[in-house]
């Protein structure tokens, strides 16, 4: 019980500080979000007007006072799930801005992160247990080569080749004309869209599950316990799933937890180049056009997530190894 309530007493902790860089994070930006807005609408090269400055600022909502009291103001609007209007959007709420977004980060980004864990983890695996074999070679030299693109440049190479020059797939958006809802019309439109993006990530995602799945059950095929399982005579797939790769996947059930509570955080670079109507995207134009409480918003969510998923990677982990309850007890 001891290791819970400690766990739990870190989450609440580290909370509270994720809060308070949240707020003053965008505030440290320069810049101002009115100026910003009265120059879009009025032009660039046209003198910035303080009255228009005031009356953009009073319109969009935007903090004033010391910070100590727009600290105060925002924890208060925290609490009753307040998060303002969006400047980018205006007059939208954050949450109706970040609500039409989410859906298409989840199924993107989740798909793939499950698709990578389960590649990685199988991949890691074979390999570890056919180690220095030919296949443990080409394994391991690929996912160390692959593992040096980054996905942002991989997107860019699909959408010439398959988007530009062959015309197989769309090349941004995330659907065209049909009537967004569970329809067949819709649903094709969307999976068109997103499968470059997905094949973007799918490229390099499943390097660290391979990597780190093949380094982990490689030190327990070393230990006692796999010895004997061999010296009692037990079959090579028993010993391989049962035993090698049942303890090394316990590390490998955090970094996904993990990897899961970044979900939010959206693939920035990926949607950017697909122009993919996902929180990625969302979060680079709330941090170019200075949207404060966009911004807030995004990174709260993300930040919350990755603190909520490490909470209960740690609360399953001392469920499934008693070793760590009594490590700490």
């Amino acid at each position: 019980m001891k290791y819970f309530l400690r766990k739990l007493g870190f989450f609440l902790a580290t909370l509270w500080a994720v809060v308070t860089l949240n707020f003053l994070i965008p505030r440290l930006q320069p810049g101002d979000p009115a100026e910003i807005m009265v120059k879009r609408l009025a032009g660039k090269d046209t003198a910035l007007d303080p009255a228009q400055v005031k009356a953009m600022r009073a319109m969009l909502g935007a903090p004033d006072g010391s910070l100590w009291s727009q600290y105060t103001q925002y924890l208060g609007e925290l609490v009753h799930g307040n998060f303002g209007l969006s400047y980018t959007y205006y007059p939208y709420k954050v949450t109706e801005v970040i609500g039409q977004a989410l859906w298409w980060t989840v199924i993107l980004v989740v798909v793939t992160q499950v698709l990578s864990f389960a590649i990685g983890v199988v991949l890691g695996a074979y390999a570890a247990w056919r180690r220095n074999s030919r296949l443990d070679s080409v394994v391991t030299l690929g996912s160390t080569f692959l593992g040096t693109l980054q996905p942002f440049w991989i997107a860019l190479l699909l959408l010439y080749v398959f988007g530009y020059s062959l015309g197989w797939f769309p090349t941004s958006g995330g659907y065209e004309e049909s009537t967004p809802g569970w329809n067949f019309a819709f649903v094709q439109e969307a999976v068109s869209h997103s499968f470059l993006p997905a094949v973007a990530l799918l490229v390099v995602t499943p390097i660290g599950w391979i990597l780190g799945m093949r380094n982990t059950m490689i030190m327990n095929l070393g230990e006692d316990y796999i010895r004997l399982a061999k010296a009692k005579g037990l079959p090579d797939r028993t010993v391989a799933l049962k035993y090698a790769a049942r303890n090394a996947l316990l590390p490998s059930v955090t970094g996904f937890a993990l990897a899961l509570g970044g979900v939010l955080g959206g693939a920035i670079l990926v949607e950017q180049a697909f122009d993919y109507p996902g929180l990625g995207r969302l979060m680079g134009e709330a941090v170019e056009m200075k949207d404060y409480p966009l911004l807030q918003t995004l990174m709260l969510l993300t930040t919350v997530g990755v603190l909520l998923a490490n909470l209960v990677a740690d609360l399953l982990y001392g469920v499934l190894d008693p070793r760590a309850r009594r490590a700490q007890s």
